[in-house]
């Protein structure tokens, strides 16, 4: 282990009493079981007509996942409300039961519930968006069906919660169309005028060249104008991300809300196209797949209606001006001085090409068991469907034969012994055990798959822990921190000079019953240029985040995923919340530190670990080394009880299997203006052989008193 930097002030020295070396057993490590996972499917199965057919049996089905056909183990027609037996199909046709599958026409529960989510428009498209959504609704006052209204723009607005009065409905649609958002406008067409002048002033250049002076010139007048036109990308590019972000997080969330209720929901997107540029594709797949494990089918509505110019002739500009671009630079032998691989221009075809509807809208309409409304001014009458979609569809389920959760993407394929039939269904789904409410990102896949795992990989070193500090203000605070050493993330060469990595973590905070009440993760998605690279892979990755959390013992399980390598490393680790009671004298968790650094005094205010001018780093569990430690540094902060101004005393022990060993008393520095004590100092460690060892803290002022401990091993 790295020597620990001392920069903290009135540090103590503590001597030993006693000695003594009596290693403790490792406690056996918690497996995390895969359960008997059941993939239910939701099928709409209309005829040419796009009318429902109801008389299907099991055997007419046959579930392939990834290839691979599946045993259906269950098999029912859901049909649901009057509006199921309406003249969507012939009333004398019934499902056919077959042996050994579940009866048909089982009750479901839940009720039907609908979405409407606006997205960003433009004053047509609002007005071509409520008039569908209304439309959509028809002219009942209530119905069985619950609908939800809801907005995105920058955030997401809850403008009517899910109701069945249609009233309550309309005025929220009214509300939606009449409010002004914020648009997305492509600088395509004026970042084409740029480069045709680009393209000017290199040919003028050319027939001129020879004369110093005009040369200089030239090469002043493309520089500047190579900086407009990258002044005009790099903005449009943030723009194209933050607008992104907004959508699919919006989605997120209203997908996120309706998987508590039991059966087939639907979701109404109104949008004029989505924008999905590169950094935001993550997110957009993870829409899709938490919409497929929710069982919410995404029915997109194109609310441009329909366009003078296609989208598509848009995406055509783009690749012509940009092949032009590099053409010129490969005929001349002109040096491309951006500092970016071709390729990131390129990102901006993909972005253009997602804002078509026939992509963006249509694969998330077609992905979720939905369909696509487009290239018309009126569609109501379409949206009409959906409803029909809601009230009569079919539910299988299957066990999957592959029972390796690796977090993969599967593949479902569902085909009828039945030729001319239409088949809208989800298309597959991430291999992975549903954990808890919270959505999953397409990145946190394979890490959730790696705590399933019952073998716990440990590909490379991972250290992790939690640290409650139940400051008056904030008594739950916990701080999850998460360390990946240097040399463990893989990079690989992208296009150009670029080296990418792709490295992602995932914490499950749970209570004493083992129940996820927290999912904490971050994707490390970096990019560093050639001559940086090797710094950066010296570089350790440090995963930070706090949550609140009520009094009690708690475990924490991390996984740590190189997607890159395709190695993967689970540790597991345990913290205690205490309690907040302001009456009484409080303790954070105790933290042995690892180093410290130096920074600013405005910088890091609301960090727990701020110490006076420097930030200290706890150990996670890392091994102790006598060769280099000779001394053992921690810190920890008290918090007076109310009223208190007294300094409390601390008593500082270090113990091995319940024996102590050493014992020193402390008398703490008067509290602050808050109530807060923080206090480091080091003990020595030279004495002590090989072992595991526990140090153990306690605060008292009298009436009340405090305990924390943590253990460590020293080699």
């Amino acid at each position: 282990m790295t020597k620990i930097l001392v920069l903290i002030c009135a540090l103590t020295i503590f001597p030993f009493l006693g000695l003594g070396q009596n290693p403790v057993r490792d406690q056996e490590e918690e497996k995390i079981t895969v359960g008997r996972n059941e993939v239910l499917i939701d099928a709409v199965i209309k005829d040419k007509k796009g009318r429902a057919i109801k008389d299907l049996a099991a055997t007419d089905f046959e579930i392939y996942e990834d290839g691979v056909r599946q045993q259906v183990e269950s098999f029912r027609l859901v049909t649901r409300g009057a509006e199921a037996e309406g003249d969507s199909g012939d009333k004398s046709k019934k499902p056919r039961q077959e042996p050994g599958t579940a009866s048909a026409n089982l009750p479901v529960e839940g009720v039907p519930a609908v979405a409407l989510v606006f997205d960003r428009l433009s004053p047509d498209g609002r007005a071509r968006a409520r008039d569908a959504a209304l439309s959509y609704i028809g002219k009942e006052q209530s119905a069985s069906d619950f609908i939800g209204v809801f907005a995105v723009d920058l955030s997401l607005h809850v403008l009517q919660p899910f109701t069945t009065n249609r009233q309550l409905v309309r005025a929220a649609i009214e509300n939606a169309s009449s409010q002004s958002s914020s648009s997305f406008a492509s600088n395509s067409e004026e970042v084409r005028r740029l480069s045709e002048r680009q393209a000017v002033l290199e040919r003028a250049a050319d027939s001129t060249s020879g004369t110093d002076a005009r040369d200089a010139t030239a090469i002043a007048e493309q520089s500047l104008n190579q900086m407009s036109m990258q002044i005009l990308e790099t903005f449009e590019r943030m723009e194209r991300d933050q607008q992104g972000y907004a959508t699919t997080n919006g989605l997120l969330a209203v997908v996120n809300s309706m998987r508590r209720i039991e059966g087939r929901k639907a979701i109404i997107f109104l949008s004029e196209g989505i924008a999905i540029p590169p950094n935001v594709q993550q997110f957009f797949r993870s829409v899709i797949s938490n919409a497929n494990r929710a069982n919410v089918s995404v029915y997109t509505v194109d609310a441009a209606g329909l366009r003078a110019q296609s989208s598509l002739d848009e995406t055509r500009n783009e690749v012509q001006a940009i092949a032009t671009r590099r053409q010129r630079q490969v005929a001349s032998g002109l040096e491309d001085r951006s500092g970016q691989p071709m390729s990131r221009v390129l990102e901006r075809n993909e972005d253009v090409l997602m804002l078509n509807p026939e992509s963006g809208l249509g694969q998330l309409a077609d992905q979720t068991g939905g369909f696509l409304v487009s290239k018309t001014n009126d569609p109501g009458a379409r949206l009409r469907q959906v409803n029909d979609d809601l009230h009569t569809y079919y539910v299988l389920s299957y066990v999957p034969k592959n029972q390796s959760y690796d977090g993969r993407f599967r593949q479902i394929d569902l085909k009828l012994h039945r030729s001319g039939v239409e088949v809208q269904m989800r298309k597959g789904y991430y291999a992975i055990n549903s954990i808890d409410a919270s959505p999953v990102l397409a990145y946190e896949a394979s890490a959730l798959a790696a705590l399933n795992n019952p073998n716990r990989p440990s590909s490379f070193p991972l250290y992790a822990d939690g640290f409650n500090f139940p400051a008056a203000e904030k008594p739950d605070l916990v701080s999850v921190i998460v360390e990946v050493p240097p040399g463990v993330v893989t990079y690989v060469r992208d296009s150009g000079k670029l080296y990418r990595t792709d490295f992602s973590i995932v914490a499950l905070i749970r209570d004493g019953s083992r129940r996820v009440v927290r999912k904490l993760s971050n994707q490390y998605a970096l990019s560093e240029p050639a001559d940086q690279i090797e710094k950066a892979k010296r570089g350790e990755i440090l995963f930070y985040r706090e949550a609140g959390l009520p009094p009690g013992k708690y475990t924490i399980d991390v996984a740590a995923v190189d997607a890159i390598a395709n190695k993967s490393s689970v540790i597991s680790g345990s913290f205690e919340v205490a309690s907040g009671d302001t009456a009484k004298l409080r303790m954070s968790s105790l933290a042995i530190l690892k180093r410290a650094e130096q920074i600013p005094p405005d910088q890091s205010k609301s960090n727990p670990f701020k110490y006076g001018e420097v930030l200290v780093y706890p150990n996670l569990g890392e091994e102790l080394h006598k060769a280099t430690d000779k001394q053992l540094a921690f810190f920890l902060t008290a918090y007076a009880a109310r009223g208190k101004t007294a300094a409390p005393r601390l008593t500082i022990e270090v113990k091995q299997q319940g024996s102590t060993l050493s014992r020193a008393l402390v008398v703490l520095p008067p509290p602050d203006n808050t109530g807060r004590i923080q206090y480091a100092s080091a003990l020595s460690i030279e004495k002590l052989p090989p072992g595991d060892y526990e140090l153990t803290a306690t605060v008292s002022d009298g009436a009340s008193s405090a305990t924390r401990s943590k253990k460590f091993r020293l080699q």
